[in-house]
């Protein structure tokens, strides 16, 4: 059995005084996602044989943020191709993991993230309706199938999980800032 976890990276800040979209940092309220989801991991005692990530600043952020949330490295594998890449090319991404390896996450970026969960995900799944609704930034998703990962193709999953930051601290909803 394969677990894949997709979290999308944390709220990031808007600024003219950052011209590239690949170096927006966090906002405060990301940060503060970030750290929430962290002890969440921490709480589920959710670990990771591998993890991947974009190497954008609003990731590498995240990261850390959820790091200190966890209380522990993940240890992560930083992938420029990750950066705004399509569900396709995550797709490919996750059939290209070594088998070894049971519980992967990967931490990205929308739309990418969300088209790919609805993708895997079969039609009725009824966590599904809540992913096409939005996938929020530092939200997670958890699929999961009875297989190897090259078996991982539209609508062969379950969506086992999908948390948003707002679940557990309602200040981090839309509302919360």
């Amino acid at each position: 059995m394969k677990h894949l976890f997709l979290l999308r990276h944390a709220k990031s800040g808007y600024s003219d005084l950052i011209p590239r979209d690949f170096d927006r940092p966090l906002s405060g309220r990301g940060a503060r996602a970030g750290e929430t989801m962290g002890r969440y991991l921490r709480r589920e005692r959710l670990a990771f044989d591998r993890v991947l990530a974009s190497d954008a600043a609003r990731c590498v952020e995240t990261v850390a943020r959820v790091e200190a949330g966890l209380g522990a490295s993940l240890g992560v594998q930083w992938m420029r191709d990750l950066y705004l890449a399509p569900a396709t090319a995550l797709l490919e991404t996750v059939q290209a993991a070594p088998e070894a390896a049971t519980q992967l996450l990967i931490i990205g970026h929308n739309p990418g993230l969300e088209d790919l969960v609805l993708d895997l995900a079969g039609e009725d799944d009824p966590l599904r309706a809540a992913v096409y609704e939005k996938f929020p930034t530092a939200a997670l998703a958890e699929l999961v199938i009875d297989g190897g990962w090259r078996d991982f193709a539209t609508g062969a999953a379950r969506l086992a999980r999908f948390v948003r930051p707002r679940d557990l601290d309602a200040s981090l909803g839309p509302d919360g800032e």
